[in-house]
This record gives structure tokens, C-alpha cells and sequence, in this order.
């Protein structure tokens, strides 16, 4: 047994002639960060985003400087490289481009006019390197890498942001992907934009035919009321029939069609007749008397999926409702129409009875056209994603449209069909192919507006798209839209889009550009030679996060159908392949495992055996010392776990780790899923002979690198918290990991006194432990903490690191088990949290504590905390106890019950209090009950030494107790 085996951090032997490369090094990882967040402005994304529906694509800035930075020396200046970047102004600074950049972030608050305007340059992605940069990098390309540019490979290229700026700075680039979908949109932005280049004027006159040939064959399924007035969607619901009286049930949550301030808010308003129809008034801009005490908020349908008939009040549970859509028993109903005038201006009206015909219409052409019968009939497979739709009885993908919406698509598609053979005889073979790829796009963003699974957007008043939440599920009120009208949804709104993204993407390429190579298939099983690459850069598939797949078959049955004989090899099967795709996936051992707990295992390990043999096949392709920086952003210690073992075992060094701000804090395709919202830059080496950790016979305990774990992931997170990165608490603790597993991965193999093998997650456990007791350190004031029991301190610690009370069950559980508590073991016991679509949901005092204003035997028992008790175990129970007391009795009250449990002593129940003031937000009920406890005489009845201006700037009148009346 030896001890453990130490390394220089980010040294490297086996370098491109000795050096280290850039990625080794120092890098500006601040200035990255503004400009990644900068471009998640919804309404100024980069134009790859608009071709097509894909997921999880990283920011511009980023993917430059992992690219870059792969592959230039280091010692290159930082200056020199967010130049190369495009980040910062090209003269007319002083000092560096980095504190100016961190500058304008510090008074973005203060600017006037764009963001532009104020930081005084372009978004990076408008830009790219003129011909003088190139040639500056070329050449010190050229000397580091022997005299020829290094080639970059993305392995798992998805939408093709990595091998796309790699074309820019005129790069040899390769790109492989597995999935058809992500497959098309690479051949548009990385073969046919740098090859054929412009196609504006050929792609705008077959989209105006393709266009005016199905318009007019839908025109009879979307009757016009007035004589220039057309429909523009139908807000639809499912609807179901109540077992007790025979009333329909419309499915919606609420009545509101839309409720934006900047627009008129309509609602509408059901009736419901005698012969248990609905019928629909729709109000736009209703006064009080109009809507006489309706609540539009309050839909027939409650969060947890019961309805309540608009007739007879009776409620229909949740089980029975899918039952009924398991067996066809429900129908479409139109609730509301929102058309264009003349002017083209939007607006809204009540469905009237030509709309209710034109719907009959489409169901009856269903059932007549025989190719429109057996059209799209590929059923739905089981999966993770798939169940919720099967369980309501969408078992063929045709399933998932109501009879006009898969009548709309379909006469779209006839209509491409109609004019592909024009396209090829009038166009070389080449311009013909990229005509039809791009054209092919449209169907995809349709279908992502136009389904049973794309939301009526209640608040804006208009449909939102399927994919926005990465699920498949039956959506309250959706849309059924006129693709033929120019709104949003609309053929030609879709298709403008692609143009003009199509054309931008052409615009930013070098008149130079050379496509990237693309192949199609298994990263695991590449068409290269041995160490033929210099450099890789991968985005991996994201573990657990996200069902690439099984999401996309969505859009895959539909360019199966429009492109099965431009690229045959590519839309053979049925589906997508989802037995080489590399992603965490339990429903695929349905059957096999005894439970969920062994499915996840099962899927973890499959997730770990691919990664693995695609980090291996990146091993064998590159050259000797060439590097692979791989770019992951999770939450999970598990998907960390995973990724750290499969690199190790590919035989990579770990060489650097850099965390970078990537994503806008809870946006809203990363709520409840793994994601994090910076990106950690993880880079390995490919070793020569011996240097390899695998090479290593000699094991280390881990008693000897333990505390070199925690010691490492301590000066990590001190380093992000004095950097100024825009990183979230949970972010420093997952950036932290990488300096953590660079450790573990340098003593590798690690064993434990028995011999036993060491898993990298025990290392990542050890350093959530260390950086949380630094987050404590650094944000909260006050002594005691350290001695309230384990299940006060991990609530505590539950909302300083996620500042919400929602967040990743495997963050709660790895922050329990650091301070000793098993949070499913407390689960019933304290009612602390629940689950939440695989969540936790912290649970605040309304939920815990019994109703004191009650009798005893009034109360609920499902409510863990009873105020009347003299002691409690818990130090929190107290204080919820507390807040509860004062809200429903009033201060007097309160201070009575205070001193009658000797609370004025208790030095665990005011750690607790002034804790919480510190970590709740401060627009939160609990932060203000918490408040109210600590002000006032209560505040003087406890003989506090604190108030929450202590710990906050809030105005006086935001401090002002609340009065008895305020809790009546």
C-alpha cells in the first residue's frame, strides 16, 4: 500500500511537445460567463436555435472558448483570447477587456437604451473572426501543432454549436451524431450553409407554393365569420362527461385566455345547457358586474388532476379521468377562436356553430381518406417519457393531434410531396437536396405548436410550444391552429424564421468555409483511424436529464416521412435508436429490475458502460497528448460519479477544471430536471505509455485522500465565492467537484481499509460536506447553529444553498447524509417535504402544524406539530409553532406562549429564528412570519440581540409587524 500519489495541478507530461494548452491554464472565465448569460435573451438568440426544436444547446461564448482554448497553448493572453472570442471592444478601453466587460455587468442596472449600446460591442455570436484573426491563430495553431492545424472532433454534436464554431475560425472539423433529428440540422449548418450557401430566393418561392396549395385545401376546416376576418387558432380542451349528471367537463385549469397588463385580458365564461353541453361566452376586458363573482382563475380541473362538474359540483377523480381517455371516452371542445382582421390585428370571440361543423368535418375526413387513415400509425413505445401519453390512450403518434390538427399537417405534407419533384428537376442535385432539408424544418416547429401537448399560453394569449418543459404530456388547453394565417404556429411564420436564421448562419461563415466531415452513428464506434485526432470537444448526453430519444420521435416520424428518400440510410427503422444512446434511462428495464430502485441502478450502470465506451473510442482516435474537454452540466452526484468513472477508465488524465456561467438561474426548461446552471469544463489527456491512471497497480487509501478531497473542494469553492462569477450556491458545490475528482483521479485506484474499491461519488459527498460548511461560514451571522439537531440544520441548509423551496432530491438527500440525517426516514415523521415530479418541496409551517384555534379532535392528523406542547425535539417545530401562534392569536398571544416554554432562554430555538431570516427570500410568507417574531414585543418578550435589518436593506414599512386583523 503506498500513500497517496501526488501531481502538480494542471501539469502535464505528455504534452503537444511539452506544453500545456491553454484549457490548462488560467482562463477568463468571468467575462465568458456575462456574455453566455447575455445570450439567453429569449429574443435575441443565435440563429442555429431557430432551424429546428433540439435541446440543451450551449451558449456561443462558451463553446468558443472550450474550443479555443483546447487547442491553443497556454500562456496565450486572456486578452487575446476573448478578442479571438469577439468579446469586449476592439480599441478605445483602458486595462483589460475582462474588468471592462465586468464593469458594464456591475451598471447594467443603470444603462439606457440596449445592451448593446452599453457595453459598447456586438453580441459575440454576430461576429465572427475577420480574416487577420484568423490567420493570427492559424499561425500559432500551426507552430504548436506541428506545422498543421488540429482537427476538432464533437463526437455527440446534437445542434452542432461546437463543430459550427469551429467552421468560423476555420478549423478542420469533424461531427458525428447518433439521433436522425439533430442529424438533419447539422447537414443544414454544417454541410449545406458553408457548401451551397444562399438559397433566399428559392427557399421563399417553394415555401409561397408549398404554402397556397395546402391553404387551400384546409380553407373549408377553418370557416371565416366576417368576409376579411380568418381564424387564427381554436383554444381547444379534452372533455370529458360526468358520471353523475351526463355534463361535460372541460379539462382546463383556468378560464383565462389571456391576462397579460399590456394587452386586453379575455376570459371565457362556460354555460352549461340543458342537454349537458357547454356553451362559451367569450368577455373581452370584463368589468365586475360582467363576470359577477366568476372566477377565471379556477378552472374545472384542480392541480392534482380532479374535476369538479360545472353542473351537479360532483368530482371526478383524477384515475378515472385517464381510464376515460384510456378508453376513447372524450371529445375536443373549442372554448374560444382568436382570429385576424383585415388589418391584421388579433382578437378574440365564442366558438359559433360554423366552428363546431368544421371540426365534424375534419373527424369525418379522418374516417373516410384511407391514406390519411393509415397515416402516421407508428405506435407509441413504452418509455420514461412516453408513459403519461400512453396512459391516456395516445398509443400511435397520430394520436397525439385532434382530427383538424392531423388533417392540417397532413395536407402540409401532401402539399411538400406535391413539389418535390419540381424542386429536383428545376435545381442541381446538391441545391435540390439542401432545398428539401431546409423545407423539411418546418414540420417540426408546426408540430411543436400544433398538438395535443403544446399549451395555450393563458397569460400571453397564444400557443406556447411541446417541447418547452422536455415532456410529453396532454396539455389543459391547447391550440388548434390555421397554419394557413401568419400568426404564431403559422407555416409562414415558421418558414420565415428558418430563412432568415438559414441566411444569418450563411452571412457569419468565411467565404472560405469548409464543411465539417459528419457521420452518423454511435459515438462508440466512430469511422476514424487510431490517433488521428488533435482535439475533442463533447457536450455528453446529460445522464437522467433529458430522454433525447424518446422526445424526439416526435419530429422523427414526421422527417421520416418527408425525407425517408433523401437520406434512406438514416430513416430506416421506425424510431429513433434508443439502445446505443447514451442516457440514464430506467424505464428501459421495465421487466427486468424488482424495482425503481434497482431500475435507476440498472440504468445508472448502462449510462457508465456507454459513456465509457465512447470515452474510449475518443481515446483510440486521438494522438498521443491530445486533449478532450468535456463540457457537463448536472446537479446529480450520480451523473458526476458515472462521468468521472468512465473517464478514468477510458485511460484520460485529468488535466484542468474550469466552472463557467452558462444559463440563465431557473429558466424554465431546466426547472425540476438535473440540470445546473453553469457548465464545468473538464479536460483530459490522452497519455503515452505508463502515465496513464489505469496503469497504476499501486491502490491509495482513502483515508490519505480524503482530506485532500475536502481540501481541494474548500479552496475551490473560497476561489468562486472571492471571483465574482455569477455562479448559485449549488453551482459553487458542482463546480467544486472538478477540482475534487481531479484529485480522486490522480490517486486512482482508491480503496478503503478492507481493500475495497472507492467510488468517486464518495469523494463528491466529501466535498458537498465541506463546501456547505463554507457557504455557511460566508453567509450566515451568529453562533449556535453548529448545535441545533440534524433535521433543523438540514431545512436550514436547504434553503441557504437552493434559495428556493424546490430543488434536485438527490442535492437534499447528499446534504442530509452529510450532517447525518436520511431524509426519506423523516419524510412521514416530520412532514418537512414532499415530492414533487421527482423533486423535494420543502413544506413551511401552514403545512405542519396543527390548527390552534381548534379542538383537539378537529385537527388534522396528518399535520406533525402540535402547538399546544410544552417541549419540542425539533428546534424548528418549535419556531414553525411559533409563527403559527402569532398568525392565528395575535401577538399577545404569542408572547404568553413564548414565555410559558422558557423561549426567552432557549438558545436553539433563536439560532433557528435568525437562520431563517437569513435564508429565506424575503417576499417568501415564511420569511415574513419569521419577521414578525423577531420585531416588536415579541422580539423584546425573547430577548433577541438581532432584528432582520440586520440582515436585510428593506424599507421600514417592509419591517412593520403584522396586526391580529392581517391574520383574520
Amino acid at each position: 500500500m503506498s500513500n497517496r500519489k501526488m501531481t502538480e495541478n494542471n501539469s502535464n507530461s505528455d504534452g503537444i511537445e511539452g506544453q500545456n494548452l491553454a484549457i490548462e491554464g488560467k482562463l477568463p472565465l468571468k467575462a465568458v460567463g456575462i456574455e453566455n448569460l447575455k445570450e439567453a435573451n429569449p429574443k435575441h438568440m443565435p440563429p442555429h436555435r431557430y432551424l429546428h426544436p433540439w435541446f440543451a444547446r450551449r451558449p456561443t461564448p462558451a463553446a468558443r472558448l472550450a474550443t479555443l482554448a483546447s487547442i491553443l497553448p497556454e500562456g496565450v493572453d486572456s486578452d487575446q483570447i476573448l478578442s479571438w472570442i469577439q468579446i469586449g471592444p476592439k480599441e478605445g478601453i483602458e486595462g483589460d477587456i475582462s474588468e471592462y466587460v465586468e464593469k458594464k455587468k456591475a451598471s447594467e442596472g443603470d444603462r439606457s437604451g440596449s445592451l448593446g449600446d452599453h457595453y459598447g460591442y456586438p453580441r459575440p455570436f454576430t461576429q465572427s473572426p475577420n480574416k487577420k484573426e484568423r490567420r493570427e491563430i492559424h499561425e500559432i495553431l500551426e507552430e504548436t501543432w506541428g506545422g498543421e492545424l488540429p482537427t476538432v472532433l464533437d463526437p455527440c454534436a446534437g445542434g452542432g454549436v461546437i463543430p459550427y464554431e469551429a467552421i468560423r475560425y476555420g478549423l478542420p472539423t469533424k461531427a458525428n451524431e447518433l439521433n436522425p433529428v439533430p442529424s438533419v440540422i447539422l447537414q443544414v449548418l454544417l454541410n449545406y450553409a458553408p457548401r451551397v450557401g444562399s438559397l433566399k430566393d428559392d427557399l421563399e418561392q417553394w415555401s409561397q407554393r408549398i404554402d397556397e396549395l395546402a391553404e387551400e385545401r384546409l380553407e373549408q376546416y377553418f370557416p371565416s365569420e366576417g368576409e376579411h376576418d380568418s381564424v387564427d387558432s381554436y383554444v381547444c380542451a379534452h372533455v370529458v362527461t360526468c358520471p353523475d349528471c351526463g355534463t361535460d367537463i372541460p379539462l382546463v385549469s383556468k378560464w383565462s385566455i389571456r391576462t397579460r397588463r399590456s394587452a386586453d385580458t379575455v376570459i371565457s365564461v362556460p354555460e352549461v345547457d340543458d342537454d349537458g353541453s357547454i356553451e362559451y361566452d367569450c368577455i373581452i376586458e370584463p368589468t365586475e358586474e360582467e363576470l359577477d363573482g366568476f372566477d377565471h382563475k379556477q378552472g374545472a380541473v384542480s392541480r392534482g388532476g380532479d374535476a369538479e362538474c360545472l353542473n351537479c359540483g360532483i368530482v371526478t377523480e383524477s384515475e378515472d379521468i385517464v381510464d376515460m381517455h384510456q378508453d376513447g371516452e372524450f371529445s375536443y371542445d373549442i372554448i374560444c377562436v382568436r382570429y385576424m382582421d383585415s388589418s391584421g390585428n388579433y382578437s378574440f370571440r365564442a366558438p359559433n356553430e360554423a366552428d363546431y361543423q368544421a371540426l365534424e368535418s375534419a373527424e369525418e375526413r379522418i374516417e373516410s381518406d384511407f391514406d390519411l387513415a393509415s397515416f402516421l400509425t407508428t405506435p407509441l413505445p413504452e418509455g420514461e417519457k412516453t408513459r403519461e401519453p400512453r396512459e391516456h390512450g395516445i398509443h400511435e403518434w397520430r394520436d397525439m393531434f385532434t382530427p383538424r390538427q392531423l388533417v392540417s399537417h397532413y395536407e402540409y405534407y401532401r402539399a411538400f410531396e406535391d413539389r418535390k419533384d419540381e424542386i429536383q428537376e428545376e435545381h442541381p442535385e446538391d441545391e435540390a437536396e439542401a432545398l428539401l432539408t431546409v423545407l423539411s424544418l418546418v414540420p417540426g416547429k408546426l408540430v411543436d405548436y400544433n398538438s395535443r401537448f403544446s399549451p395555450w399560453h393563458t397569460g400571453k394569449g397564444y400557443p406556447s410550444n411541446a417541447m418547452g418543459g422536455k415532456h410529453l404530456s396532454l396539455a389543459k388547453s391547447f391550440a388548434d391552429i390555421n397554419m394557413s394565417v401568419g400568426g404564431m404556429g403559422s407555416y409562414q411564420s415558421a418558414i420565415r424564421k428558418i430563412i432568415e436564421s438559414y441566411e444569418e448562419l450563411v452571412s457569419y461563415l468565411p467565404d472560405d468555409a469548409s464543411p465539417a466531415e459528419l457521420s452518423t452513428g454511435d459515438a462508440a464506434n466512430l469511422p476514424y483511424p487510431d490517433n488521428e485526432i488533435e482535439a475533442v470537444v463533447i457536450d455528453p448526453p446529460y445522464y437522467s436529464s433529458i430522454m433525447y430519444a424518446e422526445l424526439s420521435d416526435m419530429f422523427y416520424v414526421w422527417m421520416k416521412e418527408y425525407l425517408d428518400d433523401v437520406y434512406p440510410d438514416q430513416f430506416q427503422s421506425d424510431l429513433t435508436n434508443k439502445d446505443d444512446e447514451a442516457v440514464a434511462n430506467p424505464s428501459r428495464f421495465e421487466g427486468i429490475a424488482g424495482g425503481s430502485d434497482s431500475k435507476r441502478e440498472l440504468a445508472n450502470n448502462e449510462y457508465e458502460q456507454k459513456m465509457s465506451e465512447i470515452f474510449s473510442e475518443l481515446y483510440r482516435v486521438l494522438e498521443p497528448g491530445g486533449v478532450m474537454t468535456v463540457m457537463f452540466t448536472h446537479k446529480e452526484t450520480d451523473a458526476w460519479d458515472t462521468l468521472t468513472k468512465s473517464l478514468i477508465n477510458s485511460g484520460f488524465t485529468i488535466t484542468s477544471t474550469h466552472p463557467i456561467s452558462s444559463e440563465m438561474p431557473a429558466r424554465i426548461d431546466t426547472q425540476d430536471s438535473g440540470s445546473a446552471d453553469s457548465t464545468l469544463l473538464l479536460t483530459g489527456r490522452k497519455t503515452t505509455e505508463g502515465s496513464s491512471p489505469l496503469d497504476s497497480d499501486v491502490p491509495t487509501l482513502w483515508s490519505d485522500v480524503r482530506a485532500d478531497t475536502r481540501l481541494a473542494a474548500k479552496d475551490a469553492a473560497r476561489d468562486l465565492l472571492d471571483s465574482g462569477l455569477s455562479l448559485t450556491k449549488t453551482d459553487v458545490i458542482i463546480s467544486a467537484f472538478g477540482p475534487t475528482l481531479k484529485v480522486y483521479a490522480d490517486a486512482y485506484p482508491v480503496v478503503d481499509d478492507q481493500d475495497e474499491p472507492v467510488p468517486p461519488r464518495r469523494a463528491l459527498e466529501e466535498a458537498r460536506e465541506a463546501v456547505t460548511q463554507i457557504l455557511v461560514d460566508e453567509y450566515l451571522e451568529g453562533e449556535g447553529l453548529g448545535e441545533l439537531d440534524d433535521i433543523t440544520e438540514w431545512y436550514v441548509l436547504s434553503w441557504l444553498v437552493h434559495e428556493s423551496d424546490t430543488f434536485n432530491y438527490d442535492e437534499g438527500h447528499q446534504l442530509g447524509l452529510g450532517i447525518g440525517v436520511d431524509i426519506d426516514d423523516i419524510k412521514r415523521s416530520t412532514k418537512l417535504w414532499r415530492k414533487r415530479r421527482g423533486d423535494i418541496k420543502l413544506r413551511g409551517y401552514d403545512d405542519r402544524v396543527q390548527n390552534i384555534t381548534l379542538a383537539k379532535e378537529d385537527r388534522s392528523s396528518r399535520k406533525p406539530v402540535d402547538p399546544d406542547a410544552i417541549s419540542f425535539t425539533i428546534a424548528l417545530d418549535a419556531v414553525h409553532a411559533a409563527m403559527h401562534v402569532y398568525e392565528k392569536q395575535g401577538e399577545d398571544v404569542a408572547i404568553d406562549w413564548l414565555k410559558e416554554r422558557n423561549f426567552d432562554t432557549d438558545a436553539p430555538f433563536k439560532a433557528t429564528l435568525k437562520a431563517l431570516l437569513q435564508v429565506l427570500p424575503q417576499d417568501h410568507s415564511e420569511w415574513e412570519a419569521a419577521r414578525d417574531l423577531a420585531l416588536g414585543r415579541t422580539h423584546d418578550a425573547l430577548g433577541l440581540e438581532f432584528t432582520p435589518t440586520d440582515f436585510t436593506d428593506s424599507s421600514e414599512n417592509t419591517l412593520e409587524q403584522s396586526e391580529l386583523g392581517d391574520h383574520a
